[in-house]
């Protein structure tokens, strides 16, 4: 401590412009790399550490010739759409977007090959087949040709044939992906300890490379999504229209992001100054700490820049908890500088201000500490964005509590506020109300937080982590409502792929090695079971059997429309004549196929390469009694118990699946983390208090600060996500702050007269203020979010607001009441 006063009186104090200029120029060098701060919203960004399923479902798009790299317009005419005046409007719309220079292709009901002809044959497919765009075919029939198609209802077009969609494809340039696999490919070698000096140079410019493709495709990814909206606000008078897709979504996720950082972040700023004008009433107290709540958020913005360190979904509010911790530092800082004020008028400012630095700097110090151990444990999680968020915060914490010490003092040097006849230290403030019922009612108290602690045990109880991704969306948004259509009318949104691989060729193919050595020629008969092994899927029996594992995939209530090598099967009966093909038509289909039909009919669905077939699945997003775990896990013992495949020929892919693997994990990784926060923070009070009934005295607060938070949304039914996994570790490093506050005051009044309930009255009329003003503004910013159009972040700052209203009662009232019963500091002259 003595040398800490030392550098305050040497350097801080003394040389408060120089202190100041220094700072500056770090804010200058900051202001540099603004231009790299930078929003992710990919799928990327959303994934598990070291989770397989992003690669697997890229590896699962490149075998199948598939991609999520394409939007969604779904298109309900008001009139009929199946007339020539529906087509010719639906077809000028398709043309529109079919010039858009990002757009590669597009897929709707106009080009897509019709069945209809009584000449089509599986000899005839290459002439016979028609399209609306390049023959002429009545709109009867072409309604008629689409329905009876097991390819496209509910996939282009509603079973009702009053909705239909555009598929607009927008490819990712063959770039991307050559940097992506240098990139992994480098960071792999980085990671196992076997890269050379030269590969960690190219793995930084790669990486460099990399981010800066990545953005060009972003930002022309937006401008083409703002043009397509743009062509469809033509077409909405006459037709009910709806935008979705991958690149949409992330493309408004990242918009929310960022009206969150700077909607939210000038919100929450603005709501917090108000509150410190009303509280305080000088505008020197609300100058200082807005200049300090700024400077922080102003070098954390240009450190991210420069790291080339992405902001994410759930790390979207660090901005706005920035604010809040930097202010409430502050305000302990002003709130004891007013009263040292207060005792002393005749005192000068500078001694006043020393005064209060040296009072305050220990507890703002364990307290910044505590709260940096929460957030800290957050890199506990699994999930990668978490992560960040952690160490976002631990870092953004330690420059706040560097900022206040620095900049708050030598900003009050130049700036010393006058006297505050209001902050008389005599004056009953309404703080000491709290006191005066835990001292009438102290029995009440206790009794009330154990009935509190077991309501929240059983509502941890009841916590879920199964939610709809569309939940996240408020229902205004045009996420939500494209969702909703597509889900109820074209089949479903989340894409699921269920992937299996054949079975290896037997040591000994048939009698001495022959494969066709039974007595049963499988090109011209149906075998069944006694079908020797052939290098192909084009079987009778493995069709079959993929025929059952579609059957069943249909059947399931979650699932909307399931396309496989069956719906192709489906399909080439249809054309040739309602007859199911025999054997050996069966394996001639990959000869029978024209080869402009083959990315529609068979690539999507079998890889002869990889001895692979394909099940893609649309997840019914919208049905309340989605559980993903379950319908997964349920798929996967039918395969395996039912149809006889095993574990490891079954893989799954696609968004549900990497959705999922973060869901499943917010559990594990709440109590991960708050396990560590609380045993961290036990570590942390038997440190400073040197006292194990204070350790237990300090924490029972915020256990049920963090409870109840839990517990509420245990009993209201509100699962977990990705934002709210964060709120109960956050909400005991916030609300630890009071405690220590309280505490570290609590023995310092104390020794003044040895009397329990006499210091209580006094920290309820001082540090008590503190605690009340710092709650009061950091519930009145969160408020804030509830504006959002991102319903976890919604939740997060009702969430965060509740939880500290919590701790603040907890503190105010729990806490001073064991305080007084276990009597930590003695016996006192008075219980």
């Amino acid at each position: 401590m003595n040398r800490f006063r030392t550098l305050y009186d040497r350097l801080i104090l003394p040389h408060p412009v120089i202190v100041l200029a220094v700072f500056g120029l770090l804010l200058a060098l900051a202001a540099v790399k603004f231009g790299q701060f930078r929003l992710d919203a990919s799928a990327e960004s959303l994934v598990l550490e070291n989770d397989r399923s992003l690669e697997q479902y890229r590896q699962v798009n490149r075998r199948f010739t598939t991609s999520d790299d394409f939007l969604i317009v779904t298109y309900s005419p008001d009139s009929e759409l199946f007339s020539e005046q529906g087509l010719t409007r639906l077809r000028n719309l398709r043309d529109e977007l079919q010039r858009l220079e990002a757009v590669g292709s597009t897929n709707s009901i106009l080009n897509v090959p019709l069945l209809h002809s009584p000449d089509l044959t599986l000899d005839t497919v290459d002439t016979e087949i028609k399209t609306l765009d390049s023959d002429e075919v009545s709109p009867e029939t072409a309604r008629d040709a689409l329905l009876s198609n097991p390819l496209y209802p509910n996939l282009l077009i509603s079973e009702d044939a009053g909705t239909t969609a555009i598929q607009v494809n927008l490819p990712t340039p063959d770039r991307y992906f050559e940097l992506l696999k240098e990139r992994n490919r480098l960071r792999d070698k980085a990671d196992s300890g076997s890269a050379s000096e030269a590969e960690l140079q190219q793995l930084e410019a790669v990486k460099a490379s990399f981010i800066s493709f990545t953005e060009a495709l972003g930002e022309d990814r937006d401008a083409t999504i703002r043009q397509v909206r743009s062509i469809l606000e033509q077409y909405r008078d006459q037709a009910e229209i709806h935008l979705g897709g991958v690149p949409m979504i992330v493309a408004d996720m990242i918009r929310f992001i960022e009206n969150d950082l700077s909607t939210f972040g000038f919100g929450v700023l603005a709501f917090l100054l108000l509150t410190l004008a009303i509280i305080f009433r000088q505008w020197r107290w609300v100058l200082v700490p807005l200049l300090c709540c700024s400077f922080t958020v102003w070098l954390m913005v240009g450190f991210l820049g420069w790291a080339q360190w992405p902001v994410t979904v759930i790390s979207s509010n660090f901005i706005s908890l920035l604010l809040i911790m930097t202010l409430s530092l502050t305000i302990h800082l002003i709130v004891r500088y007013r009263e040292f004020q207060s005792d002393e008028p005749g005192a000068s400012p500078g001694d006043i201000l020393r005064r209060t630095v040296m009072a305050m700097v220990k507890p703002c110090f364990y307290m910044a500490i505590t709260t940096i151990v929460a957030f800290g444990s957050l890199t506990f999680s699994g999930i990668r964005p978490v992560i960040d968020f952690g160490w976002m915060m631990t870092l953004g914490l330690t420059v706040a509590f560097l900022i206040t010490f620095i900049v708050f003092p030598a900003l009050l040097t130049l700036l010393p506020p006058p006297l505050d006849k209001r902050a008389d230290s005599d004056r009953v403030p309404f703080t000491d109300a709290f006191a005066r019922f835990t001292e009438r009612f102290g029995k009440t108290v206790l009794v009330g937080s154990a009935v509190i602690a077991v309501l929240c045990a059983f509502g941890v109880n009841r916590l879920t982590v199964e939610n709809s991704f569309i939940d996240y969306f408020k229902a205004s948004t045009e996420i939500h409502q494209g969702m909703i259509t597509i889900d109820n009318r074209l089949g479903g949104t989340t894409p699921l792929d269920v992937v299996i691989t054949d079975d290896q060729p037997p040591q000994n193919a048939g009698a001495d090695g022959d494969p066709f050595a039974s007595g049963c020629d499988p090109f011209v008969e149906d075998c069944g079971d006694e079908e020797e092994y052939r290098d192909t899927w084009y079987t009778y029996q493995k069709m079959n059997q993929l025929e059952k594992v579609h059957n069943y995939l249909d059947s399931l209530p979650e699932t909307g429309k399931v396309l496989s090598i069956n719906t192709t099967l489906d399909v080439l009966a249809k054309v040739n004549q309602g007859e199911r093909l025999d054997a050996l038509e069966l394996a001639f289909v990959p000869a029978a196929v024209p080869d402009d039909l083959q990315d529609i009919l068979l690539t999507p669905y079998i890889s002869e390469e990889h001895d692979q077939a394909r099940f893609s699945i649309r997840i019914l997003e919208t049905m309340p009694e989605l559980r993903r775990q379950a319908l997964l896990d349920r798929i996967r013992k039918h395969l395996t118990t039912e149809l006889g495949y095993s574990q490891d020929q079954i893989l799954f892919a696609g968004m549900t699946v990497m959705y999922n693997n973060m869901l499943q994990s917010l559990f594990d990784s709440q109590i991960k983390t708050i396990g560590v926060v609380f045993l961290s923070i036990m570590a942390m009070f038997l440190l400073l208090f040197r006292s194990l009934k204070l350790a237990l005295i300090g924490i029972a607060p915020n256990l049920i600060a963090a409870g109840s938070v839990l517990g509420l949304m245990g009993w209201l039914n509100i699962p977990l996500d990705m934002m709210t996994i964060t709120v109960a570790a956050i909400t005991v490093g916030i609300a630890v702050d009071d405690t220590i506050h309280y505490i570290h005051r609590f023995k310092t009044e104390f020794e003044k007269d040895g009397n329990y309930l006499a210091t209580m009255h006094r920290c309820h009329r001082s540090i008590g203020k503190a605690m009340f003003y710092t709650s009061l503004t950091i519930i009145s910013g969160f408020s804030i979010l509830v504006l959002s159009n991102f319903i976890p972040t919604i939740y997060f700052g009702l969430f965060t607001g509740f939880a500290m209203l919590m701790a603040l009662l907890g503190a105010l009232t729990l806490l001073p009441r064991l305080i007084i019963l276990v009597k930590p500091f003695g016996t006192g002259t008075q219980a």
